[in-house]
């Protein structure tokens, strides 16, 4: 596996990565933008639109026959965020050419479809379609409501609005219900010629192809774009002081089981930091398995909740922790998390305990290999926070840490906000 990045043209950038390992290859583009109250909303749709065709195949039937003659690929819009930074665009997955029956070129065909969707959509009195935009604004308006429907997801989201309130990472990465509906088609045509001009792109690729083939199907199928001027750089969130005093939200709804989140600063420990292994190591250990302390003990031994584990934003710099519980139990259970967190500052796990995280921190690491869409989106991580890690390196770094390093990494979290979601009384 050679992994090679390029710069094709001003902030569009390639990652290649080039191996004979799958049968199929990966191929995407993707806008990336800061997440801003005032786009949020008309990022996350232009993906969804550009899929619905472009000028040679304007609609679903004629995208879908010419993806067939792809050997049935697939495409779907995307939106991600990665720390403060909003990434929407296209991800198709193709037959690798070395599969193809009569030899002939699949890689090229795609990226020029691809090509075609995002700088020649289907229009209408020069805008985009009245009907897609519509459409698919319903479609983003419904998905947006229907997080309350999944309790464990939107109790982090909740978390993530209320702590990080007034910074970017507060904002839903899918925008406002009623933005989405209310959205012109000229104004989504004005936001996407401002993305071609001004957002960073990254391009991916994931295959059998040398990086120089993949480098001229991209460069030719995006040759039309705009000139690009005021490129907007893409940096890592600033580090934020934590709250004084940890805060304290809740919700009352009509569920059955509660939902504590717990939600730390790193202290300014981030993709970027030396520290950064030490801490994937010390997330692992603390939450991240289950092997971890509040598996094992808040879960386990106690009985407190139903479910508990932690998660790090490596860009953003925030490690929260999700659990289910009893009503009645969440002052307890929230004790004994924070216990659990204690006991790792003061160092107080074992060889065993640390090499376990670190084994498998490690072993996640070396999944990705095996997986194109965990390579894809390692790598769209990797060009957010303008680093260019191996999984492999990375994994190296990781089993060198001690525990020392892990304690120490630990001590610079500070908690900084708590969420409860629970029943309505009566």
């Amino acid at each position: 596996m050679k992994v090679i990045q390029k710069e094709l043209m001003p902030q569009v950038t390639l990652t290649a990565v080039c191996t004979d390992k799958f049968k199929s290859s990966r191929l995407s583009l993707t806008l990336m933008a800061p997440m801003e109250r005032e786009t949020v909303t008309a990022n996350a749709l232009l993906p969804s639109v550009l899929r619905r065709g472009c000028r040679q195949y304007p609609d679903n039937q004629a995208l879908a026959a010419a993806l067939d003659e792809l050997y049935g690929g697939e495409l779907e819009a995307s939106v991600r965020q990665q720390g403060e930074t909003q990434c929407v665009g296209l991800t198709g997955s193709f037959l690798d050419d070395s599969y193809s029956l009569d030899g002939s070129p699949i890689l090229e065909p795609a990226a020029r479809l691809l090509g075609q969707l995002l700088l020649e959509p289907a229009l209408e009195n020069g805008a985009f379609r009245r009907d897609y935009v519509r459409g698919e604004g319903k479609n983003l308006a419904d998905c947006i409501q229907a997080q309350v429907n999944e309790k464990r997801q939107y109790a982090l989201l909740r978390l993530k609005e209320q702590m990080c309130r007034g910074e970017p990472y507060g904002l839903n990465k899918l925008g406002f219900a009623d933005e989405a509906l209310s959205i012109s088609p000229e104004r989504l045509w004005e936001r996407c010629q401002q993305l071609l001009s001004t957002a960073p792109i990254a391009l991916y690729y994931c295959g059998s192809a040398p990086a120089e083939r993949v480098e001229q199907a991209l460069g030719e199928a995006l040759s039309g774009l705009p000139e690009r001027k005021n490129i907007q750089s893409v940096s890592l969130p600033a580090a934020v002081a934590p709250a004084q005093q940890p805060r304290f939200f809740e919700d009352a709804m009509d569920v059955t089981q509660g939902k504590l989140v717990l939600g730390w600063r790193t202290g300014g420990i981030n993709l970027r930091s030396e520290q950064f292994p030490a801490l994937q190591v010390f997330n692992a250990l603390y939450g991240g398995t289950s092997t971890s302390k509040l598996f094992m003990n808040v879960r386990e031994r106690l009985s407190l909740c139903y479910y508990a584990s932690s998660a790090l934003d490596s860009l953003k710099g925030l490690m929260l922790v999700s659990s289910g519980i009893e009503f009645d139990k969440a002052e307890q259970a929230r004790e004994e998390i924070l216990a659990q967190f204690r006991a790792c500052v003061r160092g107080e796990f074992t060889e065993q305990e640390l090499q376990a995280a670190r084994s498998a921190v490690v072993s996640s690491l070396k999944a990705s290999l095996d997986s194109q869409g965990l390579l894809e989106q390692y790598w769209q991580s990797q060009a957010a926070a303008g680093l260019c890690c191996g999984p492999e390196e990375l994994a190296r770094s990781v089993e060198q840490v001690t525990a020392e390093q892990v304690a120490d990494a630990a001590g610079k979290l500070q908690l900084d906000a708590v969420y409860f979601l629970k029943g309505k009384e009566g």
